[in-house]
């Protein structure tokens, strides 16, 4: 494994020497994470044409660039009032690591202090590139088996936080030159959090990963991995035709009760009932992904495998088995790859077309449900999860 330590500081904007210190100088606008009516709404309200939008966005998102300088095809005049009125300012970098099999992870520093952690993950044939991003400081929700959940919750990042961890992963491997070589070729929001909690921020970043003067990814190539929140899963149906991924983890309520505590409030009958729902106002011809994470002597047997495939019957979907990534005191266990082996085949025999995601990045703790940051937990769910792992010790 290869570590590199990396801070980065977004580019400074200062007047000119013959300019007296400005005392009650404006907050400039971080212009970061605004979609591209934002952005042309902000140069509309400074005096300028709406096209600039475009031509800043493609510096931002494609070249990388938080130098208004460096953007030669802006006018001086012009460079000069956004070094005065905005800033590009992304994430701070204070970890990038680089595991043996080729995932990097990145642990990023946003506004409060807080951590957040992003990872870039290579396909073997080196043609995809699947970033895993987060959506929350910490993660609202509690999934038993996820050590994410066990540091407890901060708040929502902002979209300008969350389409910066793509903008400091492309900048890290490279500015996009061409579509056929694009440092992401797709995003997961699959990290830290519930996207669907925080849903004002994400929608508007995953606009940003699709338009053409942003990262132009295709809609199947962004997606979104839920628990289960009905009501947004119905209104994202609404605003954005993204690939959707469920994580189910159990084929009955009682299991996924206990995994998955979201469950107690939104059963697996009405999940199921909306993703239908998301899929009948996708325009093309989609499937939903349902993420069955593989835990020893849990969920792992013959029967659930025929519970799944009785549940799943009546949903275009593809499955996606992860072996469950241990954490210290999680009281889970991982299974042997025979049984997960086993696993996949029932569901084979059963006409499912079943897939085991490569556990990637381990060695850096980036695996699935591995990601922790620094959360200042506004739950107290990591001190009363500590304090039962020490009564359990004693």
């Amino acid at each position: 494994m290869t570590t590199t330590v990396a801070q980065h500081t977004p580019a400074s904007f200062s007047s000119t020497e013959s300019e007296p210190a400005a005392t009650n100088a404006p907050e400039r606008q971080n212009l970061l994470g605004m979609s591209r009516e934002q952005m042309e709404d902000f140069f509309l309200s400074i005096g300028e044409k709406k096209f600039r939008a475009a031509q800043l966005m493609k510096w931002i998102h494609q070249e990388g660039s938080d130098d208004f300088a460096a953007m030669t095809n802006l006018s001086k005049p012009l460079r000069e009032k956004l070094a005065r009125l905005a800033e590009i300012r992304g994430p701070s970098v204070v970890y990038e690591g680089t595991s043996n099999d080729g995932t990097r992870k990145w642990v990023l520093e946003v506004e409060d202090g807080s951590y957040v952690e992003t990872v870039l993950i290579p396909a073997e044939n080196g043609k995809r590139r699947t970033l895993c991003v987060s959506s929350q400081v910490g993660c609202s929700l509690d999934c038993s088996f996820c050590s994410t959940g066990k540091q407890g919750f901060q708040r929502n990042l902002t979209a300008a936080e969350i389409i910066g961890q793509v903008w400091v992963a492309q900048r890290s491997v490279g500015p996009r030159r061409d579509t056929a070589n694009r440092p992401v070729t797709n995003v997961v929001m699959m990290g830290m959090g519930e996207p669907l909690l925080n849903f004002d921020n994400v929608v508007p970043a995953m606009k940003l990963m699709l338009d053409d003067n942003g990262y132009g990814l295709s809609k199947r190539r962004v997606t979104l991995s839920t628990s289960g929140v009905v009501p947004m899963i119905d209104k994202l149906g609404d605003e954005i035709d993204v690939s959707l991924a469920i994580s189910l983890h159990a084929s009955t309520d009682e299991l996924r009760n206990e995994l998955v505590p979201i469950n107690r409030k939104y059963n697996i009958r009405a999940l199921l009932d909306a993703c239908h729902r998301y899929l009948s106002k996708c325009p093309d011809n989609r499937q939903v992904t349902i993420e069955y994470t593989l835990i020893r002597d849990v969920n792992d047997q013959q029967e659930h495998a025929e519970q799944l495939a009785a549940l799943l019957k009546e949903l275009p979907c593809k499955i996606n088995l992860i072996p469950f990534n241990p954490f210290p005191n999680s009281g889970y266990e991982k299974p042997s790859r025979n049984q997960v082996m086993r696993f996949q085949q029932w569901l084979y025999d059963l006409g499912y077309n079943a897939t085991v995601r490569i556990t990637r990045g381990d060695d850096i703790d980036a695996a699935c449900g591995q990601l922790v940051g620094k959360v200042k937990d506004r739950t107290k769910r990591s001190a009363r999860y500590i304090q039962s792992v020490q009564l359990d010790a004693d």
